[in-house]
């Protein structure tokens, strides 16, 4: 483990590599697991305010289930997450495209520039997940077989997880942040040469 800052970080997130491939996995980490995705007080709060917006762009039932269940669940681990279409069923917030891909309506309002707010910040870093500790925040990379396409386009590409995500990194840790993982990767190549 790495201290930048505040953080306790992985060194995962320096030596895997990754890279999104919509076309193979279809939206997957939007659809599958047993809750949605984790959510802050604040983040509710964004929801409900461009829920306006976003409700255009998604599906009458995943429409049906945020009038019905709110714009926040609890889940089984007592934390705050999307609700869900079904009982393990996609995020109620996704809508698909014509290729079948599953995408966030609040980024797809985001990027028609009908709002300023993108999506959770959990969605944004993923497959980075963070934790809260006694006194750092966690950084680590989330392993799950739904992304082996993605680590295999990373690895073509040869770009490592925190370049990928930098700019939802950037958004939760900083600028200086950034640039000091950064180093820390320069550090970490020279080592292996």
């Amino acid at each position: 483990m790495i201290i930048i800052g505040t953080t306790l970080v992985s060194e995962d997130i320096f030596k895997e590599q990754f890279v999104c491939d919509l076309s193979a996995c279809k939206g997957a980490c939007c659809v599958e697991g047993s809750s949605g995705a984790p959510l802050t007080l604040d983040e509710v709060d964004e929801l409900e305010k461009y829920w306006p917006l976003v409700k255009p762009y998604l599906p009458e039932e995943h429409i049906a289930v945020v009038e019905e269940k709110g714009f926040v669940v609890v889940d089984d681990d007592q934390e705050l997450t999307t609700p869900l279409y079904g009982e393990h069923g996609a995020c109620a917030f996704v809508f698909y495209d014509q290729n079948g891909i599953a995408k966030c309506g609040y980024e797809k309002a985001f990027l028609d520039g009908k709002t300023q707010w993108k999506k959770p910040i959990s969605c944004h870093l993923y497959p980075i997940r963070t934790n809260e500790l006694k006194e750092y925040t966690g950084v680590n990379f989330h392993r799950w077989g739904i992304c082996e396409p993605a680590c295999e386009c990373g690895s073509k590409l040869k770009v490592p997880v925190f370049r990928f995500l930098k700019e939802p990194l950037i958004r939760k840790f900083g600028q200086d942040w950034f640039d000091e993982a950064e180093l820390v990767f320069d550090a970490l190549q020279r080592e292996e040469d």
